[in-house]
Parts: C-alpha cells; structure tokens; sequence
C-alpha cells in the first residue's frame, strides 16, 4: 500500500468531493440543485477541446477547464495524479491485483490513435469525445448500473430485514431515513446500457492487471491531450534519466520511466520517486518553457492520420434509420438536433435527475452517433411540466437551462392519437385519462360528445379525445397514463420545428412555487 502523501491526500479529497456531489446530482426535495457533479467536467479539457472543435464556439461554463489547461502548462499532467477520481480508484485497486507482463500492443501509439480521431470527427461537427472519456465512463457506469443495483439493493434488503427481525426493525428506522434522504437514488430506475457501462469500467480496471494505470498510460484520451500540454510545462524533474547506480525510479514510478528517460508525458507528479529517493538525488523545479527531451510520438503523419479517420468517422456515424426518427425525442429545450449532438458530452447526469423517468440513453434512436444521448421515452416516464432540473446539471448547456416559465413551452414533440387503439375510437368505451392528465392549463387533450353506436349497435354517447396541436408541448404524460398495455392508445411523435409555444398558450398557467409530488 502506498504511503499517505499530500498526492494521496488530495486525490482522496477529490474522490470524496466526487462521490459527494455525484450523489447531490439527485432530486432531494428541492426544485433546484444547488452543487452538481458536472463541476467535474467543466473542469475537463477533452470536454472544451470537443466542444470547441464541434460547436466552434466557446462558453464561459467550461472555463474552469481552461484554468486547467493553463496550470498543465505551468506545472505538467497534476490532474491525473492528484484529482481524476478514475485514477484514485485505479490507484487504490492496482496494489490488490496481480501482474502479469504488460500488453506490448498497447503501447506507442495507440492513445493518439485513439485521441486524434476523436478530435477529428469533432472538427467535422460530430462530438463523440464523451464515449471515452474518463469522467463520463465513471459517471455513467454509477448512474446506469452501480448507484440503481445499490439502491435496489438497501431497500430490499430494508424489506427483508422486517422478516427477520419483525417490528424492531423500527429501532433502524432513523438510520434508514438518513440513507433514504441523502443517499439512495430518489426512485427506482434500471437502464439500457447498464451492462455495457459497466463493462466498459470493469474492462478499465482489468487492465491493472498488465501493469500499473495502463488505462491512463495507454489509452485514455483526456491523459493523452493533458500529456501533449504537459511536455512544454515549467515543472521538471532532476535528473530526467534513471541513475546508473540506482535504476530505483522504475521499479517505484507507476507510469514514466518505460525507456530509461523520464517519458514527461506520462508524468502524473505523484511524487512517488522524490518521496523514495534512497539518494536524495530527485527534485522538482522550475526550469522554463521547453519542450520534453525524448521522442515526439505524434508525428505528423499521425496527426493527418487522426484527422481523416475523424472525418471518416463523422460521415460514418451520421447514418440513421429513418423508421426511427419519428419517437427521437429530446429533453426540452433542444431545439436543433445538430447542436445538441455537437454539445453533447452523454455523461448521464440529466437521465440520473429526471424526476419522472423519461430520459434514457440512446441506443439505435439517433444513430451511432447518439448513443448514450438523452432520449425521451413517454411509455416509461414524462416530462414533470414544472421540473427544470436535467438543464440546470447540463454541463455544457447542450440542454437549455430555462427558466420555469419557458421551460413549460418547450416543444418537445407532438401528441398523436392512435384510432386503431384509442378505446373510444377502437372500443366505442369512455376514456378521457389522458385528458384528464394533461398539464397544460388549457388542455392540449380535449374531447368532444359525440353519438355512435357500440359493436353490439347501441346507441351510446362517447367523449372522443382530440390533441390542440398549438397548445401540445409533448410532455409524455398522456402516453405514459394511457391505459392499454403496450402500445398506447395516443403517442408523442418527434417534429421538424421545436419552436417553444407561444407565450398565450402558457396563459394562466400555474406556477412552480411547491415541491414537485
């Protein structure tokens, strides 16, 4: 096990900080959420790299991460090595794995091969940098399959425990109230994608077992970008070679010294090797701008190489089903497909807050290129008229933080009724549920009395439903009540224009002055 060192300490502050507000990124009773973990990636320079390459502009909410890159300059890859919280993990799990030989072909070049591209296919306005990288990995396999399995998990154990231990299971009850309020998962929702998040940290964490962080040595894009900054850094160690008498930096160093010279790069300023120095030899000083001694890995032709398997990429991933695109429904807000893709970073924040189940990672929706994107689907969850909450956790704004008021004329599609399913259509049978569910103070769902005969050819008053396109915003709500299993009798179907609705079809609407129920 590691000595504590102020390194140690401070990646267990940030990891702390992490899980803290990884858990606070939840609905607590309070329409707003004060801290969320998208703090994370506004300080994440893969993230303003991508969203500068796609957007072609810049917000001032990833500031943070130019500061990063600035003291990357100044003092070399210290994010790695004293706040990645993906690191810390790996770092605390590596010295309970066993070592086998490293993987020779996962060394060289690999991580360019795998950071250019990226990059690339941003610059042609097709962000899929969130895919891979470190923070997103992390939040999304705890959002999708590690914090639900933990909460499902303490509320039937919470169940089981009243069989074995009857009413004094009440004396607990205090305790279970805490994990209830502040910990566990506000409800109950199981993912697509869980098991491949989950795989994809798993697979993460096996790689420890080739050699110490192979992950960030040899694969993750956002190490590899912050070691490109890094080799120009003012921070530099003396000496820059392994000792002749001593060679101990190799055995003690968990990422640099693969060819005798310090590979500044891959320098994470643990301080593991000042720290062990049996000689006292190594430093750290300042030493001005110059670029790291050693071989350049990303030569050109790599670089060019990198920017046309981007384009390849984004022409690639651009393909969709048509079929599909009727039910692509956004968070509201989204306005233009485009820009939202191009903002995108699918860390999952907005699916973990949702306070009606209605957001879920895109699978074949939107394309290759939309996976793990927020999508919304009415059959399972809807859109609460009053919650702002997935555009106030947004990272990058790619879903509009809007005001209460706006936020209730966001269009996120249009209702449509099914008359082949609908029961007063398809059934001759009363049914005005999704009418009587419906959020808008004027109604967008509306029914007419109209006289028919029933199958058998009785004569009988029925209220047909009918949708008042100009006041539907495609909440969901009327989709997800309907009372037929399966298919449901009206559907909210994707539309070309999302202009918000118009300021009088929000007239007399009520306001978001309580606690959503």
């Amino acid at each position: 096990m590691k000595k504590i060192t102020t390194a140690r300490i401070s990646q267990l502050l940030f990891l702390l900080l992490f899980l803290v507000l990884f858990v606070q990124t939840e609905y607590r009773g309070s329409d707003d959420v004060s801290v969320a973990v998208n703090s994370f990636f506004r300080a994440d320079p893969l993230v303003l790299a991508s969203y500068l390459l796609a957007a072609k502009a810049f917000t001032w909410l990833l500031f943070p991460a130019v500061l990063v890159l600035v003291f990357t300059l100044l003092l070399g890859r210290f994010f790695c090595g004293w706040l990645c919280p993906l690191g810390t993990i790996l770092d605390l799990m590596t010295t309970r794995i066993k070592k086998t030989a490293p993987v020779a072909y996962l060394k060289g070049n690999l991580k360019y091969w795998l950071l250019f591209p990226l990059l690339g296919a941003a610059l042609f306005n097709v962000n899929l940098a969130g895919l891979f990288d470190p923070i997103a990995l992390l939040i999304r396999a705890l959002t999708f399959f590690f914090y639900p399995l933990f909460g499902y998990a303490v509320r039937q154990g919470w169940v089981g425990l009243y069989r074995v231990m009857g009413d004094s299971r009440d004396y607990l009850a205090p305790g279970y109230a805490v994990l209830r309020d502040y910990i566990l998962p506000f409800r109950e929702t199981f993912y697509p994608l869980a098991f491949t998040s989950a795989f994809l940290f798993l697979f993460i964490i096996f790689l420890e077992r080739y050699e110490t962080r192979n992950w960030c040595r040899n694969l993750c894009p956002l190490g590899t970008l912050l070691g490109i900054v890094s080799r120009f850094s003012l921070f530099k160690r003396v000496p820059a070679r392994l000792c002749a008498d001593c060679r101990e930096c190799a055995t003690n160093c968990p990422t640099s010294f693969d060819r005798d010279i310090l590979q500044k790069d891959e320098c994470i300023l643990c301080m593991e090797c000042l720290l062990r120095c049996s000689n006292r030899r190594v430093k750290f000083r300042v030493a001005g701008f110059s670029a790291a001694a050693g071989p350049y890995l990303p030569e050109r032709r790599l670089l060019l190489g990198g920017i046309v398997s981007g384009f390849v990429l984004s022409r690639a991933f651009r393909f969709r089903f048509p079929g599909l695109q009727e039910r692509l429904l956004r968070p509201p807000g989204v306005t233009d497909e485009g820009v939202f893709l191009e903002k995108c970073v699918r860390c999952g924040e907005c699916m973990k807050v949702c306070l009606k189940n209605a957001l879920y990672p895109a699978l074949h929706q939107a394309g290759v290129e939309g996976i793990f994107t927020p999508v919304v689907i009415p059959r399972l969850g809807y859109c609460e008229y009053n919650c702002t909450l997935c555009g106030q956790v947004c990272p990058t704004s790619a879903i509009p933080n809007l005001p209460v008021k706006e936020k209730k004329r966001a269009v996120i599609g249009k209702a449509v009724l099914d008359k082949n399913h609908c029961l007063p259509f398809a059934k001759k049978t009363n049914c005005i549920v999704c009418e009587e569910h419906c959020p808008i103070p004027q109604k967008a769902i509306r029914s007419e009395l109209v006289e028919e005969f029933d199958t058998s050819g009785k004569r009988v008053q029925l209220k047909k439903p009918y949708v008042v396109d100009e006041l539907c915003n495609g909440c969901g709500i009327c989709e997800n009540v309907c009372p037929l299993e399966g298919k449901s009798g009206i559907e909210v179907f994707a539309v070309k224009d999302r202009t918000p609705l118009k300021e009088v079809a929000a007239e007399g609407a009520r306001e978001a002055d309580l606690p959503y129920r």
